[in-house]
């Protein structure tokens, strides 16, 4: 894989600030006011989905005002039939489940989450077929690497919802969807991008499905490279910043923080200088790879906040 050069001033930043405060800079510097996250730094417009788990994040790192700020702006652009809006005004089911990720974490802090997450969570029911399947209005966006196995992302916040708001259909909907969905083969194994394949992973671990996560992760370990880089996917050299984000997060939850601390200790290698991540790294890396990607940022913290809480729990 093709390696970076790291200049002076890359060193100069590196060192100025820990890792994890140069990224919640870069979300910083990159909020549009008064709304959102943006996409990427090539698509600066705000981004509602991820604006919406962003949320969560925010609360644990202790940016509360600006979790309030980012709720009242998704709760402003919701649909007149309760779901949540992608960048080109479609309503997409993962986008608006990310969103409830943001509105639980609101409940109780900002008024109105409660109201907007039963409005949410009564429009996903309606995507829901006989068989279980999680439906969308629209893939147009998902073009060839991703598929409705990630709508499992969507399961936890929905289960939230329903217990949360005391509405145990909500939660009824979840056990009918996963079952669907641990039915087809291709839920666990790794043949896809890194980045959709740990949706699912953590998707799975959120509802306490470990051995299947297990199962999914001894595909991914036997894959992780020396210096804590995994592949972006089972045959590539190149990586995904935000799938080994994410595999990190994953690892910490399992218990497994030498793996978690290798890959987040790869991360802080390839970090740019505003802190943030290009979506991909790498000799033919094809993932929004000369975009610095907001979603990389989240998970990112993400893991360092799990990573600091194995660290206190040993102390």
């Amino acid at each position: 894989m093709a390696r970076r050069r790291i200049s002076i001033d890359d060193m100069f930043w590196k060192k100025k600030k820990p890792s994890h405060e140069r990224a919640m800079d870069w979300f910083k510097s990159n909020l549009v006011q008064g709304q959102g996250i943006i996409v990427h730094t090539r698509q600066p417009e705000p981004y509602p989905e991820v604006t919406g788990y962003f949320v969560p994040t925010l609360y644990e790192w202790g940016e509360d005002e600006l979790a309030r700020s980012c709720l009242r702006w998704l709760m402003s652009i919701q649909l007149p039939d309760g779901a949540f809006p992608a960048p080109d005004g479609t309503p997409y089911t993962f986008d608006t489940g990310q969103i409830m990720r943001g509105l639980v974490a609101g409940m109780g802090d900002v008024e109105g989450a409660g109201d907007s997450l039963r409005r949410a969570a009564d429009w996903m029911l309606t995507q829901i077929d006989d068989a279980g399947r999680l439906l969308t209005p629209s893939t147009e966006l998902w073009g060839d690497i991703a598929n409705d196995m990630i709508h499992t992302y969507t399961l936890k916040p929905l289960k939230d919802a329903g217990e949360r708001l005391g509405n145990p259909a909500y939660v009824e909907a979840v056990h009918k969807v996963l079952a669907y969905y641990k039915q087809q083969q291709e839920l666990v194994p790794f043949n896809r991008l890194a980045h959709f394949h740990a949706y699912i992973m953590e998707a799975l671990l959120e509802l306490g499905e470990v051995d299947l996560v297990k199962q999914g992760m001894a595909d991914v370990e036997a894959l992780q490279r020396a210096d804590g880089s995994i592949p972006a996917y089972p045959d590539v050299d190149w990586v995904c910043s935000t799938a080994m984000a994410q595999y990190a997060v994953i690892w910490y939850r399992l218990g497994e923080k030498e793996r978690a601390d290798r890959t987040l200790r790869y991360l802080e290698k390839i970090q740019n200088p505003s802190g943030g991540w290009y979506g991909s790294y790498g000799e033919g890396a094809k993932y929004i790879a000369r975009g610095e990607i907001s979603w990389a940022v989240k998970y990112f913290l993400d893991a360092w906040y799990l990573k600091k809480l194995s660290e206190d729990a040993r102390d």
